[in-house]
């Protein structure tokens, strides 16, 4: 991915057949504020009263609505519940903040709609996997200090949460070999960034917020040969030190992007009845860590 160029790069990121997708009740697209695309799906079977805002995986770079699709519909079906799923703008055409801008407003906007989206208020949660984890706990971040509605929960993915250097071990142990590598991960980052001093603010690496109090609660997957593996995990760890309970699961075996490869892979078809367990049961309780 470090040696494409961005055409390529977006080229080779190609829509699951809509043949093997989930089926859904229904999906409708509309584009809020003049300028976001979503993707609504209403899954054929109420469960919960949860609306999960979804943020697509892609390095800031690549990636859509409609690339991760499948990934929306699969969740939709196995939780049943609504899930929305946010286009946002991408760099190195819009770089950071334009993405964290967008997912905000695409929650405010929810939340001003929840009855539309057949969901409650207060159970709003911010779903993303790799670069769309970081921008759903940023988001989380944002809606604390910036106002809006507060979510009931986060689930983070796989999540990019620091700058990629000073590398982690597992930056180290997985740095080539298991599809994300390193140079793809310093490649994002250089397309997302304007300038290498923002890496240092915790809207692009929130590892380095100083304070993550009054956070919603978090459920956080990792995968074993994963670059981002330690940055994940250390996360979590920083929420519970800051009083957000936290669920953490690492995936052994596993490597990045495993949520887009359910159709292949019985282990992640698995993460998402375990995404769909947490979802669905009371999070005021305390954290875990398995």
């Amino acid at each position: 991915m470090e040696a494409m160029t961005l055409q390529e790069l977006r080229s080779s990121l190609v829509p699951v057949p809509l043949a093997r997708r989930h089926c859904v009740g229904s999906t409708e697209d509309r584009v809020i504020h003049g300028e976001i695309p979503i993707r609504i799906y209403r899954p054929r079977v109420h469960r919960c009263d949860c609306l999960v805002i979804y943020f697509h995986g892609g390095g800031f770079v690549l990636g859509s609505v409609e690339t991760h699709d499948h990934v929306s519909r699969l969740l939709c079906d196995i939780a049943g519940c609504t899930v929305m799923s946010v286009d946002y703008r991408l760099a190195p055409e819009h770089r950071f903040p334009a993405a964290t801008d967008d997912c905000l407003a695409a929650v405010r906007w929810a939340g001003d709609n929840i009855d539309a989206l057949a969901a409650s208020p207060h159970e709003i949660i911010l779903f993303g996997d790799s670069a769309g984890a970081n921008l759903a706990t940023v988001t989380t971040l944002r809606l604390r200090d910036e106002g809006g509605p507060r979510p009931g929960g986060q689930v983070l993915v796989y999540p990019v949460t620091n700058y990629h250097t000073p590398p982690t071990q597992s930056y180290l142990d997985n740095a080539s070999g298991y599809s994300l590598t390193r140079a793809a991960m310093i490649r994002f980052w250089s397309d997302y960034l304007s300038d290498v001093g923002d890496a240092l603010h915790p809207h692009a690496s929130p590892l380095r917020a100083a304070d993550l109090s009054g956070l919603p609660p978090a459920l956080i997957m990792t995968a074993e040969f994963d670059p981002l593996r330690d940055e994940g995990e250390a996360y979590a760890a920083k929420l519970g030190e800051h009083g957000v309970t936290v669920t953490v699961i690492r995936l052994d075996g596993m490597i990045h992007g495993f949520l887009r490869m359910a159709a292949a892979s019985v282990r992640a078809r698995h993460a998402y009845d375990q995404i769909a367990n947490w979802i669905h049961a009371p999070r005021a309780q305390a954290g875990t860590r398995s």
